[in-house]
């Protein structure tokens, strides 16, 4: 830094972890990059003589400008969601997000982006910071307005949250391969792998709010499940698998909201029912953690 002015190639070495910093805050690469452009306007602006520790400070103010707009996102949670798109079980939709981020959501979990999505801002900014990038909690605590003994309870009680509750180990573990599978199976587009963890029987269900139709969508059999789910193979990219209501499921996030989930019945045979779910208010119902491990 020249005279306590932060230079653009002293910036450019914090953007990476700034930009993983905003991502789990926000769940959305684009508003991510915002955060991070807007972190730079501030600092590029501000005094740094006294900063001793310039990656500390950055990191704070990049929490600070995430809090402003997840509380921003907050007011508007009621409205639509015209950027949320269709997800239509046959694939013919459009709009899927860009390669980038689906990898980005991928490596960072799918889940925990669902599950920080229902968290308050103040818990999720104690949360992110604490936890995820060890910021101590006397230094979160003036960023949220709150004493660092409630900052501590924040994170706790929003750890707790992510940690959520499990089904028996056996049983989820059992589950959970299959689930996987589902989804890497439905990832590639491989028909036969599909078939393969399918009831002969299998029944797939999808509300009308995952596709514009007056009623909801059911498919039968295991061959029209199939090639629904290879169909829509580049969705998959944006779904990972989380624990819904105890019982292993597949959440799909969306600009860092939760868009859908797909709850299984499973029998002796394999997989004997999906039902694929989009409808807010009972997403809103669904108690969402990240799957152990």
């Amino acid at each position: 830094m020249d005279e306590g002015r932060l230079t653009p190639e002293r910036f450019q070495a914090e953007r990476g972890r700034l930009r993983a910093v905003a991502y789990r805050m926000l769940g959305s690469l684009s508003e991510a990059e915002d955060a991070v452009q807007e972190t730079w306007l501030r600092a590029s602006q501000a005094d740094l003589g006294p900063v001793e520790n310039l990656t500390a400070w950055l990191t704070t103010v990049t929490g600070r400008v995430c809090l402003n707009l997840l509380r921003s996102r907050r007011t508007r949670r009621e409205e639509p969601l015209d950027e949320q798109p269709a997800i239509p079980v046959d694939g013919s939709g459009h709009g899927a997000d860009p390669e980038q981020e689906a990898m980005l959501a991928d490596s960072v979990g799918i889940a925990l982006l669902v599950v920080l999505d229902a968290l308050s801002p103040t818990e999720r900014v104690a949360f992110v910071l604490h936890d995820l990038f060890q910021v101590p909690f006397d230094e979160i605590a003036p960023l949220i307005e709150r004493t660092p003994a409630a900052t501590r309870q924040l994170a706790s009680r929003a750890r707790r949250r992510v940690r959520g509750t499990t089904a028996p180990a056996g049983d989820l573990s059992r589950r959970r391969k299959i689930v996987e599978a589902f989804l890497a199976a439905s990832r590639a587009g491989d028909f036969q792998a599909l078939i393969s963890l399918l009831h002969p029987d299998a029944v797939l269900t999808a509300d009308r709010f995952v596709v514009p139709t007056p009623e909801p969508i059911v498919l039968q059999g295991a061959h029209q499940v199939a090639e629904s789910a290879t169909a829509a193979a580049g969705r998959a990219r944006l779904a990972g698998p989380a624990l819904l209501d105890g019982e292993v499921g597949l959440a799909m996030v969306w600009h860092g909201r939760l868009g859908l989930v797909l709850t299984f019945d499973f029998s002796e045979e394999g997989i004997s029912r999906i039902d694929v779910i989009a409808d807010r208010e009972r997403l809103a119902r669904i108690d969402l953690a990240v799957l152990p491990g």
